[in-house]
């Protein structure tokens, strides 16, 4: 079990550090702002070059592989072993 939570805490940490970096370029319209890192984003998708579209679509990408691996990791992998050792626990009794 530790094994699942430090790598769920490595995907959470990595994951989040990367997205913190892209959301200060794309969703900080100011630093004296109160809406830092969940502003709208401050450069226009539609105009945009190459660079900032990768910027732009990493930025959900990262965000949706932070949560989704740390809950894989922390709820998802041990509930299924449990259910496994339940499962089989059951199989052998009966």
């Amino acid at each position: 079990m530790a094994d699942e939570f430090i790598k769920g805490l490595g995907i959470f940490t990595a994951g989040g550090l990367a997205w913190m970096v892209l959301a200060s370029w794309y969703r900080t319209p100011s630093f004296e702002s109160t809406q830092q890192l969940v502003a709208p984003l401050t450069t226009d998708p539609a105009s945009a070059d190459l660079f900032n579209l990768v910027g732009i679509v990493l930025l959900d990408v990262l965000l949706w592989f932070t949560v989704l691996g740390a809950f894989a990791f922390w709820v998802v992998i041990p509930a299924a072993r449990q259910a496994s050792d339940a499962l089989e626990e059951r199989e052998s009794a009966g």
